[in-house]
């Protein structure tokens, strides 16, 4: 039997929309009868630098015109028109170049395909990192990425290194690239399920893909770009497979197989399971039925005796970005820089005019009173002061408690909210800052509330069981506001940012903010209701 050898993943033509960065920094040389592209370290620094700065401000065209179909679409909800009109609005703010679209900047990634007539100096990842850093410091964004100093103790790397670089071999003179940045919301949602081959039957994977669909939540900010992957060599291939997926870096792999094993999507499942991300009731946040734009599915050749599957989102924070550098230059992907255009002609509700509206400057009894007249789905603005507290000040919060000490006034004074600035612009109360995932805290709900601490709270998503039942057991509420437009919270609705405590811990610290008409909906009551849990199907009763 001859060797035949068959690409794995086997792409169509580009059909990316380009810009011109520089014609500088590349020249091409003779090398054994042929031409050979060098490439010098700045023109890498310069296409990480402009990558990372765009995706941080500017989303694509295709991502705003699946959020305007939304708008269009009579089966829509009023409640998912409300999220998809924020969403737009929120990329018409971030597209000013001050206020990134999410405050969670991410996590900077790079995928290269470098060909084997290309030359550079070999700091290429060195090169592309310090584009990375130049960014991270210049703009108004937040540095998320957390340093082991040891097994335990950890601190903020304060210019969001390391991203993550993979540099592929391929064939050819041009350097291709992907630029990601993934905010931990989304990155969270990334499942592996080690299955075997019993799964692969029409009825059962579909069952069992739809259940797994209801993991992910609406932690994420969706609507989402929704990828399924049915196999892999590895699980690192499997999980790979689906982040690029979710970048839509793999929109044009063929729709069939081959006995040489090539991935291919298979548009009647996708279509399918779309479907039934509709019937889910989560929505695009405030239950609903656009609980995804998309679904992709991907087929890879496997193991006998393994059948991985992989499931992961791209959120509304949708930042991607292809680029490459040939003999012509530096080319960059063209996002789009008037989402405002999507906005013309559509008439959507607004969140503001089915609110109720709730003082936050009066005691906490007052206002647990106020929310205690409403129901789940109920929709509030609120006004007054709020401490904002996540993952690292609550751990802090706690080792309180163990040390016997009380825990502070200002976590039962006020609401607290979970969440992470980015860098406040110039002359801008507040940078981004929408909220965090409410799920990552549950486990100091009770503890806290016993202590007549956190009695509301507000973040995105939904909650475990262990969460209502705290706030039924001593009268406390989850808000949930909706994940994404963190712009509009710090253009429109944020007046002024204090650090109160823990400044170590940057982002992390516990801060105090004042707001004004405070977008967010009762998801979990002092009476026992969840709204993700009982009725998540229905749009909020104030519409």
């Amino acid at each position: 039997m001859d060797f035949v050898f068959e690409e794995m993943f086997q792409l169509g033509p580009d059909k990316t929309n380009y810009r011109r960065l520089t014609a500088d920094h590349v020249e091409v040389a003779r090398f054994k009868g042929q031409d050979m592209l060098e490439v010098a370290p700045a023109a890498l620094t310069l296409l990480a630098r402009d990558a990372f700065r765009d995706i941080s401000f500017l989303l694509r065209a295709s991502h705003q015109e699946k959020l305007a179909r939304i708008l269009r679409d009579p089966k829509a909800t009023e409640s998912d028109k409300v999220v998809a009109r924020l969403m737009i609005e929120n990329a018409v703010v971030s597209a000013g170049f001050q206020l990134p679209f999410c405050q969670d900047t991410g996590t900077a990634t790079i995928v290269a395909k470098k060909g084997h007539r290309v030359l550079t100096d070999g700091f290429d990842v060195e090169s592309l990192s310090r584009g990375v850093f130049e960014t991270y410091r210049r703009e108004n964004l937040r540095y998320s990425q957390m340093s082991p100093l040891s097994m335990y103790e950890e601190r903020n790397t304060g210019d969001n290194l390391p991203a993550q670089i993979d540099i592929y071999a391929a064939h050819g003179a041009s350097y291709e690239f992907l630029f990601i940045a993934k905010g931990g919301g989304s990155a969270n949602k990334s499942f592996l399920f080690q299955q075997t081959r019993a799964l692969l039957s029409p009825r059962i994977l579909e069952d069992f893909l739809v259940e797994k669909m209801k993991l992910i939540g609406t932690a994420a900010c969706p609507p989402y770009h929704l990828a399924v992957v049915i196999g892999g060599t590895s699980a690192e291939m499997t999980m790979k497979t689906v982040k690029l997926a979710t970048a839509g870096a793999l929109e044009s792999l063929p729709a069939s197989g081959s006995k040489g094993g090539r991935a291919f999507r298979d548009p009647e499942l996708e279509e399918r399971l779309l479907a039934a991300s509709r019937a889910i009731g989560y929505g695009a946040q405030l239950g609903g039925r656009c609980f995804c734009h998309d679904v992709r599915v991907i087929r890879l050749p496997r193991h006998g005796a393994s059948c991985p599957i992989g499931m992961g989102v791209s959120c509304a924070a949708d930042r991607n970005a292809k680029a490459k550098i040939t003999s012509e230059g530096v080319f960059l992907e063209e996002l789009e820089r008037d989402p405002g255009r999507f906005l013309e002609g559509v008439d959507a509700s607004r969140f503001e005019a089915h609110a109720v509206k709730i003082d936050l400057n009066q005691p906490m009894r007052a206002i647990l009173a106020e929310l205690s007249k409403h129901s789940i789905k109920t929709l509030v603005s609120m006004t007054g002061r709020m401490i904002v507290a996540r993952d690292i000040a609550h751990a802090r919060l706690k080792e309180r408690l163990d040390r016997g000490e009380d825990l502070p006034d200002y976590m039962k004074l006020h609401p607290v909210y979970y969440a992470g600035p980015s860098k406040t612009p110039a002359g801008m109360p507040s940078g981004s800052f929408g909220p965090t995932t409410a799920g990552r805290m549950d486990s100091y709900v009770d503890l806290f509330q016993s202590r007549r601490a956190s009695m509301i709270m507000i973040a995105k998503g939904n909650r475990n069981r262990a969460v209502t039942d705290a706030c039924k057991k001593h009268g406390g509420f989850y808000l949930c506001t909706v994940g994404g437009p963190a712009a509009i919270l710090a253009r429109d609705h944020i007046r002024k940012v204090e650090l109160i405590e823990y400044d170590e811990l940057g982002m992390e610290a516990v801060f105090a903010i004042d707001v004004v008409e405070f977008p967010a909906m009762i998801a979990v009551d002092d009476k026992g209701n969840d709204f993700f849990e009982e009725d998540a199907a229905c749009a909020p009763e104030s519409f």
